[in-house]
Protein backbone atom coordinates (compact mmCIF):
# COMPACT_ATOMS: atom_id res chain seq x y z
CA UNK A 1 0.00 0.00 0.00
CA UNK A 2 2.86 2.41 0.59
CA UNK A 3 5.85 3.30 2.77
CA UNK A 4 5.91 3.98 6.51
CA UNK A 5 8.25 6.73 7.74
CA UNK A 6 9.36 7.39 11.29
CA UNK A 7 8.62 11.10 11.81
CA UNK A 8 7.87 13.71 14.47
CA UNK A 9 4.84 15.93 14.90
CA UNK A 10 4.88 19.62 15.76
CA UNK A 11 5.35 18.70 19.45
CA UNK A 12 8.38 16.53 18.55
CA UNK A 13 6.61 13.28 19.42
CA UNK A 14 7.43 10.23 17.32
CA UNK A 15 4.65 9.25 14.92
CA UNK A 16 4.26 6.77 12.07
CA UNK A 17 3.67 8.48 8.72
CA UNK A 18 2.30 6.21 6.01
CA UNK A 19 2.40 7.58 2.47
CA UNK A 20 0.22 5.52 0.16
CA UNK A 21 1.44 4.56 -3.28
CA UNK A 22 1.13 7.37 -5.80
CA UNK A 23 -1.50 7.44 -8.51
CA UNK A 24 -4.94 6.76 -6.95
CA UNK A 25 -4.93 10.08 -5.06
CA UNK A 26 -5.65 11.91 -8.33
CA UNK A 27 -8.88 9.97 -8.80
CA UNK A 28 -11.96 11.81 -7.49
CA UNK A 29 -13.61 8.58 -6.37
CA UNK A 30 -10.54 7.58 -4.41
CA UNK A 31 -10.35 11.00 -2.73
CA UNK A 32 -13.93 10.80 -1.55
CA UNK A 33 -13.58 7.20 -0.37
CA UNK A 34 -10.25 7.95 1.33
CA UNK A 35 -11.68 10.94 3.18
CA UNK A 36 -14.71 9.06 4.42
CA UNK A 37 -12.74 6.00 5.51
CA UNK A 38 -10.21 8.12 7.38
CA UNK A 39 -12.96 10.02 9.18
CA UNK A 40 -14.42 6.69 10.31
CA UNK A 41 -10.95 5.54 11.42
CA UNK A 42 -10.54 8.73 13.45
CA UNK A 43 -13.71 7.88 15.35
CA UNK A 44 -12.32 4.51 16.50
CA UNK A 45 -11.85 4.56 20.28
CA UNK A 46 -8.20 4.31 21.35
CA UNK A 47 -8.58 0.87 22.94
CA UNK A 48 -5.66 -1.38 21.96
CA UNK A 49 -5.15 0.43 18.64
CA UNK A 50 -2.63 2.85 17.19
CA UNK A 51 -5.06 5.77 16.73
CA UNK A 52 -5.17 7.86 13.58
CA UNK A 53 -3.88 11.37 14.42
CA UNK A 54 -4.08 13.03 11.01
CA UNK A 55 -4.59 12.27 7.34
CA UNK A 56 -4.98 14.03 4.05
CA UNK A 57 -3.94 14.30 0.42
CA UNK A 58 -0.99 16.50 -0.56
CA UNK A 59 -0.79 16.82 -4.33
CA UNK A 60 -0.66 13.25 -5.61
CA UNK A 61 0.26 11.71 -2.24
CA UNK A 62 -2.30 10.44 0.26
CA UNK A 63 -0.96 10.08 3.81
CA UNK A 64 -2.07 8.80 7.20
CA UNK A 65 -0.40 9.67 10.52
CA UNK A 66 -0.83 7.32 13.48
CA UNK A 67 0.56 7.06 16.96
CA UNK A 68 4.01 5.45 16.97
CA UNK A 69 4.08 2.07 18.73
CA UNK A 70 7.47 1.06 20.11
CA UNK A 71 7.65 -2.70 19.71
CA UNK A 72 7.93 -5.59 17.21
CA UNK A 73 5.01 -6.91 15.24
CA UNK A 74 3.56 -10.28 16.22
CA UNK A 75 5.04 -12.06 13.20
CA UNK A 76 8.57 -10.92 14.10
CA UNK A 77 8.07 -11.77 17.78
CA UNK A 78 6.95 -15.33 17.01
CA UNK A 79 9.69 -15.79 14.42
CA UNK A 80 12.40 -14.64 16.82
CA UNK A 81 11.04 -15.83 20.17
CA UNK A 82 8.76 -18.77 19.38
CA UNK A 83 5.05 -19.29 20.20
CA UNK A 84 3.35 -17.50 23.07
CA UNK A 85 1.73 -19.22 26.02
CA UNK A 86 0.06 -18.56 29.36
CA UNK A 87 -0.82 -15.05 30.46
CA UNK A 88 0.80 -13.35 27.47
CA UNK A 89 -1.19 -15.42 24.98
CA UNK A 90 -4.42 -14.69 26.83
CA UNK A 91 -3.55 -10.99 27.01
CA UNK A 92 -2.94 -10.98 23.26
CA UNK A 93 -6.33 -12.61 22.62
CA UNK A 94 -8.09 -10.08 24.88
CA UNK A 95 -6.20 -7.08 23.49
CA UNK A 96 -6.89 -7.85 19.83
CA UNK A 97 -10.56 -8.60 20.58
CA UNK A 98 -10.80 -5.25 22.39
CA UNK A 99 -9.34 -3.47 19.36
CA UNK A 100 -11.79 -5.20 17.01
CA UNK A 101 -14.74 -4.26 19.23
CA UNK A 102 -13.67 -0.59 19.04
CA UNK A 103 -13.08 -0.77 15.29
CA UNK A 104 -16.44 -2.40 14.60
CA UNK A 105 -18.24 0.06 16.89
CA UNK A 106 -17.01 2.83 14.58
CA UNK A 107 -18.49 1.05 11.55
CA UNK A 108 -15.13 -0.08 10.14
CA UNK A 109 -14.14 -3.56 8.95
CA UNK A 110 -10.38 -4.08 9.10
CA UNK A 111 -10.26 -6.65 6.25
CA UNK A 112 -6.56 -7.46 6.74
CA UNK A 113 -6.02 -8.42 10.39
CA UNK A 114 -2.81 -10.48 10.49
CA UNK A 115 0.30 -10.88 12.70
CA UNK A 116 2.11 -8.14 10.76
CA UNK A 117 -0.66 -5.67 11.67
CA UNK A 118 -0.43 -6.31 15.42
CA UNK A 119 2.36 -4.48 17.25
CA UNK A 120 3.49 -5.63 20.69
CA UNK A 121 3.99 -2.49 22.77
CA UNK A 122 5.34 -2.35 26.34
CA UNK A 123 1.75 -2.16 27.64
CA UNK A 124 0.03 -4.64 25.34
CA UNK A 125 -0.87 -5.47 21.73
CA UNK A 126 -1.89 -2.67 19.36
CA UNK A 127 -3.82 -3.23 16.11
CA UNK A 128 -2.73 -1.01 13.23
CA UNK A 129 -3.73 -0.26 9.62
CA UNK A 130 -7.46 -0.08 10.21
CA UNK A 131 -7.04 3.52 8.97
CA UNK A 132 -6.90 2.19 5.40
CA UNK A 133 -9.46 -0.56 5.84
CA UNK A 134 -12.61 -0.21 3.79
CA UNK A 135 -15.87 0.55 5.52
CA UNK A 136 -18.68 -1.98 5.70
CA UNK A 137 -20.59 -0.43 2.80
CA UNK A 138 -22.49 -1.88 -0.16
CA UNK A 139 -19.76 -0.83 -2.60
CA UNK A 140 -16.89 -2.05 -0.42
CA UNK A 141 -18.06 -5.52 0.60
CA UNK A 142 -17.02 -7.35 -2.53
CA UNK A 143 -13.43 -8.38 -2.95
CA UNK A 144 -11.72 -7.29 -6.14
CA UNK A 145 -9.13 -10.01 -6.71
CA UNK A 146 -7.33 -10.91 -3.50
CA UNK A 147 -7.73 -8.20 -0.88
CA UNK A 148 -6.08 -9.35 2.32
CA UNK A 149 -3.56 -11.96 3.44
CA UNK A 150 -4.58 -15.48 2.28
CA UNK A 151 -3.58 -17.34 5.46
CA UNK A 152 -5.89 -15.13 7.56
CA UNK A 153 -8.73 -14.42 5.12
CA UNK A 154 -12.21 -15.69 5.87
CA UNK A 155 -13.91 -18.17 3.53
CA UNK A 156 -16.37 -15.52 2.31
CA UNK A 157 -13.47 -13.17 1.64
CA UNK A 158 -11.60 -15.89 -0.25
CA UNK A 159 -14.48 -16.49 -2.67
CA UNK A 160 -15.30 -12.82 -3.25
CA UNK A 161 -18.36 -12.77 -0.99
CA UNK A 162 -19.62 -10.20 1.48
CA UNK A 163 -16.95 -8.99 3.93
CA UNK A 164 -18.30 -8.00 7.34
CA UNK A 165 -17.12 -7.71 10.93
CA UNK A 166 -17.45 -11.51 11.12
CA UNK A 167 -14.52 -11.72 8.67
CA UNK A 168 -12.32 -9.90 11.20
CA UNK A 169 -13.41 -12.35 13.91
CA UNK A 170 -12.28 -15.22 11.66
CA UNK A 171 -8.90 -13.48 11.29
CA UNK A 172 -8.76 -13.11 15.10
CA UNK A 173 -9.02 -16.88 15.40
CA UNK A 174 -6.21 -17.33 12.90
CA UNK A 175 -3.99 -14.80 14.66
CA UNK A 176 -4.47 -16.39 18.11
CA UNK A 177 -3.81 -19.85 16.67
CA UNK A 178 -0.62 -18.56 15.01
CA UNK A 179 0.57 -16.88 18.20
CA UNK A 180 0.04 -20.10 20.18
CA UNK A 181 1.51 -22.60 17.70
CA UNK A 182 3.86 -20.61 15.51
CA UNK A 183 2.00 -21.56 12.31
CA UNK A 184 -1.14 -20.35 10.50
CA UNK A 185 -4.12 -22.66 11.09
CA UNK A 186 -4.53 -23.30 7.36
CA UNK A 187 -0.85 -23.66 6.53
CA UNK A 188 1.36 -21.62 4.25
CA UNK A 189 2.25 -21.72 0.57
CA UNK A 190 0.84 -20.12 -2.53
CA UNK A 191 -2.38 -18.14 -2.43
CA UNK A 192 -4.58 -20.61 -4.41
CA UNK A 193 -3.82 -23.65 -2.23
CA UNK A 194 -3.99 -21.62 0.99
CA UNK A 195 -7.37 -20.16 0.07
CA UNK A 196 -8.65 -23.62 -0.92
CA UNK A 197 -7.76 -24.91 2.56
CA UNK A 198 -9.42 -21.86 4.18
CA UNK A 199 -12.66 -22.60 2.33
CA UNK A 200 -12.74 -26.40 2.55
CA UNK A 201 -10.44 -27.69 5.34
CA UNK A 202 -10.72 -27.71 9.13
CA UNK A 203 -8.07 -25.58 10.87
CA UNK A 204 -4.99 -27.26 12.33
CA UNK A 205 -5.04 -26.29 16.03
CA UNK A 206 -2.75 -28.94 17.53
CA UNK A 207 -0.83 -27.40 20.43
CA UNK A 208 -3.30 -24.56 21.07
CA UNK A 209 -4.07 -23.88 24.75
CA UNK A 210 -7.17 -25.93 25.59
CA UNK A 211 -8.73 -22.98 27.41
CA UNK A 212 -8.66 -20.92 24.21
CA UNK A 213 -9.29 -23.67 21.70
CA UNK A 214 -13.14 -23.78 21.85
CA UNK A 215 -13.41 -20.03 21.29
CA UNK A 216 -10.85 -20.08 18.47
CA UNK A 217 -12.75 -22.94 16.81
CA UNK A 218 -15.97 -20.91 16.97
CA UNK A 219 -14.22 -17.86 15.50
CA UNK A 220 -12.93 -20.04 12.63
CA UNK A 221 -16.39 -21.36 11.70
CA UNK A 222 -16.89 -21.42 7.93
CA UNK A 223 -20.30 -19.72 8.19
CA UNK A 224 -20.11 -16.09 9.37
CA UNK A 225 -23.37 -16.37 11.34
CA UNK A 226 -21.85 -19.07 13.57
CA UNK A 227 -18.97 -16.88 14.72
CA UNK A 228 -19.16 -14.78 17.88
CA UNK A 229 -18.97 -11.00 17.61
CA UNK A 230 -15.90 -9.15 18.88
CA UNK A 231 -17.87 -8.14 21.99
CA UNK A 232 -18.85 -11.77 22.58
CA UNK A 233 -15.19 -12.74 22.29
CA UNK A 234 -14.41 -10.26 25.06
CA UNK A 235 -17.29 -11.47 27.24
CA UNK A 236 -16.16 -15.10 27.01
CA UNK A 237 -12.47 -14.35 27.41
CA UNK A 238 -13.10 -12.28 30.55
CA UNK A 239 -15.91 -14.49 31.88
CA UNK A 240 -18.46 -11.72 32.27
CA UNK A 241 -21.46 -10.32 30.43
CA UNK A 242 -21.04 -7.02 28.53
CA UNK A 243 -17.37 -6.72 29.44
CA UNK A 244 -16.12 -3.15 29.00
CA UNK A 245 -12.98 -2.06 27.20
CA UNK A 246 -11.66 -0.61 30.46
CA UNK A 247 -11.98 -4.03 32.14
CA UNK A 248 -10.23 -5.69 29.20
CA UNK A 249 -7.36 -3.18 29.22
CA UNK A 250 -6.86 -3.70 32.95
CA UNK A 251 -6.70 -7.46 32.39
CA UNK A 252 -4.07 -6.99 29.67
CA UNK A 253 -2.00 -4.62 31.81
CA UNK A 254 -2.08 -7.03 34.74
CA UNK A 255 -0.66 -9.96 32.79
CA UNK A 256 1.30 -8.58 29.81
CA UNK A 257 5.06 -8.97 29.56
CA UNK A 258 6.41 -7.08 26.57
CA UNK A 259 8.60 -9.19 24.24
CA UNK A 260 12.03 -7.91 23.33
CA UNK A 261 12.17 -6.05 20.05
CA UNK A 262 14.29 -7.78 17.37
CA UNK A 263 17.47 -6.10 16.24
CA UNK A 264 16.78 -3.75 13.32
CA UNK A 265 19.54 -5.20 11.16
CA UNK A 266 18.56 -5.23 7.51
CA UNK A 267 15.57 -2.98 8.18
CA UNK A 268 15.48 0.16 6.08
CA UNK A 269 14.43 3.33 7.85
CA UNK A 270 13.92 5.94 5.19
CA UNK A 271 14.42 9.61 5.88
CA UNK A 272 11.03 11.32 6.00
CA UNK A 273 10.09 12.61 2.57
CA UNK A 274 9.06 16.18 1.78
CA UNK A 275 5.53 15.64 3.00
CA UNK A 276 6.87 14.65 6.43
CA UNK A 277 8.94 17.79 6.69
CA UNK A 278 6.14 20.00 5.44
CA UNK A 279 3.32 18.56 7.52
CA UNK A 280 4.92 17.13 10.64
CA UNK A 281 8.05 19.08 11.46
CA UNK A 282 7.15 22.68 10.67
CA UNK A 283 5.58 24.10 13.81
CA UNK A 284 1.89 24.88 13.42
CA UNK A 285 1.50 23.48 9.91
CA UNK A 286 -0.16 20.24 11.00
CA UNK A 287 -2.67 22.13 13.11
CA UNK A 288 -3.87 23.91 9.98
CA UNK A 289 -4.91 20.59 8.42
CA UNK A 290 -8.56 19.76 9.07
CA UNK A 291 -8.63 17.18 11.86
CA UNK A 292 -11.55 17.27 14.26
CA UNK A 293 -10.13 14.28 16.15
CA UNK A 294 -7.05 15.88 17.74
CA UNK A 295 -4.89 13.50 19.75
CA UNK A 296 -6.11 13.53 23.34
CA UNK A 297 -9.03 15.84 22.55
CA UNK A 298 -11.72 13.24 22.03
CA UNK A 299 -13.56 12.15 25.18
CA UNK A 300 -14.19 8.44 25.48
CA UNK A 301 -17.93 7.73 25.54
CA UNK A 302 -19.43 5.38 28.00
CA UNK A 303 -17.93 2.02 27.08
CA UNK A 304 -20.39 0.74 24.49
CA UNK A 305 -23.71 1.90 25.92
CA UNK A 306 -25.47 5.12 27.01
CA UNK A 307 -23.96 6.50 30.20
CA UNK A 308 -25.78 6.25 33.50
CA UNK A 309 -25.45 10.00 33.92
CA UNK A 310 -27.13 10.66 30.59
CA UNK A 311 -29.81 8.06 31.26
CA UNK A 312 -30.72 9.79 34.51
CA UNK A 313 -30.83 13.31 33.02
CA UNK A 314 -33.14 15.18 30.65
CA UNK A 315 -31.31 14.20 27.45
CA UNK A 316 -33.41 11.19 26.54
CA UNK A 317 -36.76 10.42 24.97
CA UNK A 318 -38.88 7.71 23.40
CA UNK A 319 -40.01 8.46 19.87
CA UNK A 320 -40.63 6.86 16.47
CA UNK A 321 -38.75 6.90 13.18
CA UNK A 322 -40.08 6.14 9.72
CA UNK A 323 -38.38 3.43 7.69
CA UNK A 324 -37.95 3.41 3.92
CA UNK A 325 -41.04 1.20 3.58
CA UNK A 326 -43.13 3.64 5.64
CA UNK A 327 -43.23 1.55 8.81
CA UNK A 328 -42.95 3.43 12.11
CA UNK A 329 -40.36 1.95 14.50
CA UNK A 330 -40.11 2.91 18.21
CA UNK A 331 -36.66 4.06 19.34
CA UNK A 332 -35.08 5.47 22.50
CA UNK A 333 -32.71 8.43 22.04
CA UNK A 334 -30.10 9.37 24.65
CA UNK A 335 -27.77 12.38 24.58
CA UNK A 336 -24.62 10.87 26.07
CA UNK A 337 -22.50 14.01 26.25
CA UNK A 338 -21.76 17.50 24.95
CA UNK A 339 -18.04 18.10 25.47
CA UNK A 340 -16.17 21.35 24.87
CA UNK A 341 -12.74 21.73 23.31
CA UNK A 342 -12.10 25.45 22.84
CA UNK A 343 -14.84 26.84 20.59
CA UNK A 344 -15.79 23.33 19.45
CA UNK A 345 -18.32 20.99 21.03
CA UNK A 346 -18.48 17.24 20.41
CA UNK A 347 -21.89 15.59 20.65
CA UNK A 348 -22.34 11.88 21.36
CA UNK A 349 -25.82 10.38 21.13
CA UNK A 350 -27.29 6.89 21.16
CA UNK A 351 -30.26 5.48 19.26
CA UNK A 352 -31.72 2.21 20.55
CA UNK A 353 -34.13 0.14 18.47
CA UNK A 354 -37.08 -0.77 20.72
CA UNK A 355 -39.20 -2.47 18.05
CA UNK A 356 -41.39 -5.27 19.48
CA UNK A 357 -41.20 -6.94 16.08
CA UNK A 358 -38.05 -7.58 14.04
CA UNK A 359 -38.02 -4.20 12.31
CA UNK A 360 -34.56 -2.65 11.85
CA UNK A 361 -34.14 1.12 11.93
CA UNK A 362 -33.15 2.36 8.47
CA UNK A 363 -30.49 5.00 9.12
CA UNK A 364 -31.05 6.43 5.64
CA UNK A 365 -34.38 7.91 6.79
CA UNK A 366 -34.17 7.98 10.58
CA UNK A 367 -33.85 11.80 10.64
CA UNK A 368 -37.22 12.08 8.91
CA UNK A 369 -35.70 12.58 5.46
CA UNK A 370 -33.21 10.79 3.26
CA UNK A 371 -29.71 11.55 4.52
CA UNK A 372 -26.30 9.88 4.63
CA UNK A 373 -24.94 11.69 7.69
CA UNK A 374 -25.88 13.98 10.60
CA UNK A 375 -25.19 17.29 8.85
CA UNK A 376 -28.92 18.15 8.97
CA UNK A 377 -29.11 18.34 12.78
CA UNK A 378 -28.41 21.57 14.65
CA UNK A 379 -27.17 22.91 17.98
CA UNK A 380 -28.20 26.29 19.40
CA UNK A 381 -25.91 27.57 22.19
CA UNK A 382 -27.41 29.14 25.28
CA UNK A 383 -28.09 32.84 24.72
CA UNK A 384 -28.08 32.55 20.92
CA UNK A 385 -30.88 32.33 18.39
CA UNK A 386 -28.64 31.10 15.55
CA UNK A 387 -28.54 27.30 15.17
CA UNK A 388 -25.19 25.77 14.22
CA UNK A 389 -24.66 22.77 11.95
CA UNK A 390 -21.91 20.14 12.27
CA UNK A 391 -18.58 21.06 10.70
CA UNK A 392 -18.34 20.35 6.97
CA UNK A 393 -15.26 20.76 4.81
CA UNK A 394 -14.90 19.74 1.17
CA UNK A 395 -18.42 18.28 1.43
CA UNK A 396 -17.31 15.90 4.21
CA UNK A 397 -19.15 16.21 7.52
CA UNK A 398 -17.32 15.92 10.83
CA UNK A 399 -20.11 13.66 12.01
CA UNK A 400 -21.38 10.11 11.75
CA UNK A 401 -22.20 8.93 8.25
CA UNK A 402 -23.78 5.79 6.85
CA UNK A 403 -24.96 4.17 3.66
CA UNK A 404 -28.27 3.16 2.15
CA UNK A 405 -28.29 -0.33 3.67
CA UNK A 406 -27.07 0.55 7.18
CA UNK A 407 -29.54 -0.10 10.00
CA UNK A 408 -29.84 -0.50 13.77
CA UNK A 409 -31.07 -3.98 14.65
CA UNK A 410 -33.76 -4.76 17.22
CA UNK A 411 -32.47 -4.40 20.78
CA UNK A 412 -29.22 -2.78 19.65
CA UNK A 413 -27.92 0.71 20.40
CA UNK A 414 -25.89 2.69 17.88
CA UNK A 415 -23.52 5.51 18.85
CA UNK A 416 -23.42 8.67 16.68
CA UNK A 417 -21.30 11.81 16.91
CA UNK A 418 -21.23 15.33 15.50
CA UNK A 419 -18.64 18.09 15.90
CA UNK A 420 -19.78 21.74 16.08
CA UNK A 421 -17.58 24.84 15.83
CA UNK A 422 -18.21 28.42 16.94
CA UNK A 423 -19.66 27.77 20.39
CA UNK A 424 -19.21 30.84 22.67
CA UNK A 425 -17.08 30.12 25.72
CA UNK A 426 -19.81 31.61 27.91
CA UNK A 427 -22.37 29.03 26.77
CA UNK A 428 -22.92 26.39 29.44
CA UNK A 429 -25.92 24.72 27.81
CA UNK A 430 -27.32 24.15 24.35
CA UNK A 431 -30.51 23.05 22.62
CA UNK A 432 -30.16 20.18 20.15
CA UNK A 433 -32.52 19.58 17.24
CA UNK A 434 -32.27 16.01 15.94
CA UNK A 435 -35.17 16.44 13.48
CA UNK A 436 -37.43 13.36 13.66
CA UNK A 437 -35.42 12.02 16.60
CA UNK A 438 -36.62 14.99 18.65
CA UNK A 439 -35.54 18.28 20.18
CA UNK A 440 -33.60 18.39 23.44
CA UNK A 441 -33.42 21.56 25.53
CA UNK A 442 -30.76 22.88 27.92
CA UNK A 443 -28.25 20.04 27.58
CA UNK A 444 -25.17 20.86 29.75
CA UNK A 445 -21.86 21.47 27.98
CA UNK A 446 -18.98 19.91 29.94
CA UNK A 447 -15.23 20.42 29.68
Amino acid sequence: MGIVHLARDENHRLVALKTLREGPAMDAGFRRRFTREVEAARSVARFCTAPVLDAGIDGETAYIVTEYVDGPDLAAAIRDGGPMAGANLEALAVGVATALAAIHQAGVVHRDLKPGNILLSPVGPRVIDFGIAQLATPDATRSVGIVGTPAYMSPEQAVGGEVTAASDVFAWGGVVAYAATGRPPFGAGGAPETLFRVVHYAPELEGLDERLRPLVEQALAKEPARRPTAQQLLDRLLGRESATAETAIQAVNDSWTAPSAPEPSGRRWKAPVAIAAALLVAGGTLAATWRPWEAGAVPVPSGGRPSQQAAAGPGQRDTFVTNLDGRRVPVHVTIDSLTRNGDEVLLYLWVRNDSPQSDPVDQWTFLGKEAEDLRGISLTPEGSSRPLRPRVKSDVCSCSSWYYSNSVLVGSSQLFYANFRGIPESAEKADIDLLELGRFSSIPITS
